[in-house]
């Protein structure tokens, strides 16, 4: 498995990186560590219908035709917030919009197709407030199949108390190797998460086909099904993924002609 990374946001001195709409604001502050963070955060809690979307710098997908975007954030607990019960909501939602330029600041949230409703595994109250306990999650979802040159990810708030941290975006491919003599190069992985992306090999220097050789490159970065192979040509030897010249009897193992050994097998001649 090899990753490739389109987009690491971890927000810090990102603001342009970035289209917020008014309710979301960004925000420095410490950590539990008291190191300093960079977030965007949104919190109207106390009144219902909320609509605010934070949407990503246009991303370049370079070839991929899924990739993943991982979020890192915290939410707040509804129940540790008097007098929301009706209007708090403990989600949001991820989109994704797909172009072949960047379109600036002219997108509509009616281009936008729906990822998933992302829910927190943690949420924090008014005790982790007060010993700074960060209850940091995060979530890893699919994004395709794409097909444009590029696209965004927008963050759809609900009416949560929510702040993102951070968000990286990436591919996965199948690494370059040498298999059954055969040398495949390195493969993006296909649209959707059952696909093969199958590949053939070439043969490696001084070998030649037996059978085609082929793999397949699957979804989670993995070559699986290895069929054919090559086989080293004449005069030639496997070594270690290669073929090498077969070392002709009498030399060592460098290649050379062992004289001294030759000579000392040979009988004494006198001379006459």
């Amino acid at each position: 498995l090899s990753l490739s990374l389109l987009l690491s946001l971890f927000l810090s001195s990102l603001s342009l990186s970035l289209s917020l709409s008014p309710s979301w604001d960004s925000i420095n502050e410490m950590d539990q560590f008291f190191q300093p963070i960079h977030t965007y955060q949104v919190c109207n809690v106390m009144t219902a219908n909320q609509n605010n979307w934070l949407r990503t710098s246009w991303i370049q997908r370079h070839g991929a035709h899924r990739v993943y975007a991982e979020i890192r954030f915290t939410l707040r607990d509804c129940n540790s917030m008097p007098g929301v019960s009706g209007t708090c909501k403990e989600t949001f939602n991820l989109y994704y919009l797909q172009s072949d330029r960047d379109l600036g600041s002219t997108t509509r949230e009616s281009q936008f197709v729906k990822i998933d409703t992302i829910a927190a595994d943690e949420s924090f109250t008014n005790v982790d407030l007060g010993v700074r306990r960060l209850k940091l999650n995060t979530e890893v979802r699919g994004v395709g199949p794409l097909t444009k040159r590029g696209f965004y990810l927008a963050f759809q708030d609900i009416g949560a108390c929510i702040a993102v941290v951070s968000v990286r975006v990436y591919y996965k491919k199948c690494p370059a190797m040498v298999r059954n003599l055969a040398a495949f190069s390195e493969a993006v992985t296909g649209a959707d998460s059952s696909s093969l992306v199958e590949v053939r090999g070439e043969c490696v220097v001084h070998s030649e086909e037996r059978d085609t050789p082929k793999m397949y490159c699957s979804a989670e970065g993995e070559w699986l099904v290895p069929i054919g192979k090559c086989v080293c040509s004449a005069g030639y030897e496997e070594r270690k993924d290669a073929c090498s010249g077969k070392t002709p009897v009498g030399e060592d193992g460098l290649g050379c002609t062992n004289r001294a050994a030759r000579e000392k097998s040979l009988p004494s001649q006198s001379s006459t």
